[in-house]
């Protein structure tokens, strides 16, 4: 079949290109014309596994191509995509003017029956939204073409994305019209060969899913968070908890890691944004509300601990930082916890020496520039570079080399053996028994205040 994809970002080119994977002719199209020269020319934006490969194999296929052009993408295609971005505005709502734009562009050169389709993250009644725009712009040209409006939801983890297209758990499909059904059916036939997968429902169900899906991820993770702070001041060990409900299959052991919170692009918006469509609804969504608040409180509790044992003043004082990005796996530093323990450190008048896998570049783009201008922020080649004389080690990425490193090595090299670790990567009592003054989220351990003053 032929597709346009429009938005060359984690959905739109994970997307595009695992379509082109499986045979289909794709059109990537963006409106940034270095990401698309760059695309053309094998380099990826982002960092995603697998994702580099699939790009450079199909393009040179000749079966994903990419373009600035919507009009010139549009000759061909039957299906069109829509994965632009839908960002969070001021009051949480999302942002719909770039899908609203997309559709205006279809509108304007469509030119036979066609399927369009959200794949963006968007609220109910978008769908609608489409179709009316797109009729607008038809009409205006004064042409008849029937099309529909289709919601397919992604249901992608950044850091695995390729392997969730390919190997879906689920595929939603969102639709009022029997012959976009078939489309869509046809188009995912070879994603659901081993059982079917494939569930349709109205395009109002499908856009809700998506953000109730996410909604409740978040909320597991936000409990267990809650959880973890009661069990530190119980002299609890989270972990055991974590091991005694997950084994009740009603709750699995799934998102019930405690830690110091979510980011990304996914979880933190779209909890906003279903809170800002029930407050428009004069609805009071107390539990999403407190997922929220809970996230932001659990982001600042490894500053907090920090703080207790050294003080509020942390002038003179040197941190390492393990990871960067929102989870391991992506470049991803949207809504990451490191950012508010860097701005808590560094605010305090601390210097860190930071390491991340992938995450650099994306740090470098990020982050206050005056961090680097002024060294209060480096970033180390080496995971081990970040340890070289520093007063204490903070672990916020739970990426693969940190769960088991050469604790010797770290020993020499730190100046104090004090471990802050915001993923529960290491275990307490070995890490006590090694010498190191270890505290985790939950593990039961109090932090012994070094002053009075306990809040960065």
């Amino acid at each position: 079949m032929n597709l346009t994809v429009v938005g060359t970002g984690y959905v739109g080119l994970v997307t595009g290109a695992c379509f082109s994977e499986m045979g289909h002719n794709v059109y990537c199209v963006d409106v940034d014309e270095s990401k698309i020269e760059r695309l053309k020319e094998g380099i990826i934006p982002i960092y995603e596994p697998g994702l580099e490969r699939i790009v450079q194999n199909n393009f040179q296929e000749g079966r994903l191509r990419f373009t600035t052009s919507l009009a010139d993408a549009m000759g061909d295609s039957d299906i069109y995509f829509i994965a632009v971005g839908t960002p969070a505005g001021e009051d949480g709502s999302a942002d719909l003017s770039y899908v609203i734009e997309v559709a205006r562009e279809i509108g304007r050169h469509l030119d036979k029956y066609a399927v369009v389709v959200d794949k963006s993250t968007v609220p109910v009644g978008t769908g609608e939204r489409v179709h009316e725009v797109i009729l607008e712009e038809l009409q205006n040209r004064g042409v008849d073409h029937s099309f529909d409006v289709v919601s397919n939801p992604e249901f992608l983890k950044e850091g695995a994305a390729v392997d969730d297209f390919m190997r879906p758990d689920r595929i939603i499909i969102g639709s009022e019209s029997e012959r976009a059904t078939e489309v869509m059916r046809t188009l995912y036939a070879d994603f659901s060969r081993n059982h079917d997968k494939i569930m349709v429902m109205g395009v109002r169900d499908a856009e809700m899913t998506k953000y109730t899906a996410n909604a409740m991820l978040a909320t597991k993770i936000s409990f267990m968070n809650e959880i973890s702070t009661l069990c530190d001041r119980l002299g609890v060990d989270v972990e055991n908890v974590r091991l005694g409900i997950g084994s009740d299959s009603r709750i699995g052991y799934s998102f019930i890691y405690p830690g110091c919170g979510y980011g990304g692009s996914c979880f933190p918006k779209d909890v906003n944004a279903l809170i800002h469509m029930a407050e428009q609804r004069q609805l009071f969504p107390l539990v999403l509300q407190s997922v929220h608040q809970r996230n932001l409180f659990q982001k600042m509790m490894l500053g907090e601990k920090i703080a207790t044992r050294f003080g509020k003043d942390l002038s003179g004082l040197t941190f390492a930082l393990w990871g960067l990005a929102f989870k391991p796996g992506t470049d991803d530093m949207r809504d990451a916890p490191s950012i508010v323990v860097l701005h808590q450190l560094i605010g305090a008048g601390a210097r860190v020496l930071a390491y991340d896998p992938v995450a650099a570049e994306t740090a470098r783009r990020e982050l206050p520039k005056a961090w680097f201008d002024e060294e209060k922020l480096v970033l180390t080649e080496h995971q081990y570079d970040a340890l070289k004389g520093v007063d204490a080690m903070v672990l916020v990425t739970e990426w693969k080399p940190f769960r088991h490193p050469d604790f010797d090595a770290m020993k020499r090299l730190m100046k104090a053996p004090v471990v802050f670790d915001g993923r529960n990567q290491y275990d307490p009592e070995r890490m006590e028994s090694m010498g190191f003054d270890y505290y985790a989220m939950g593990r039961g351990k109090q932090v012994q205040p070094a002053s009075s003053s306990c809040s960065l």
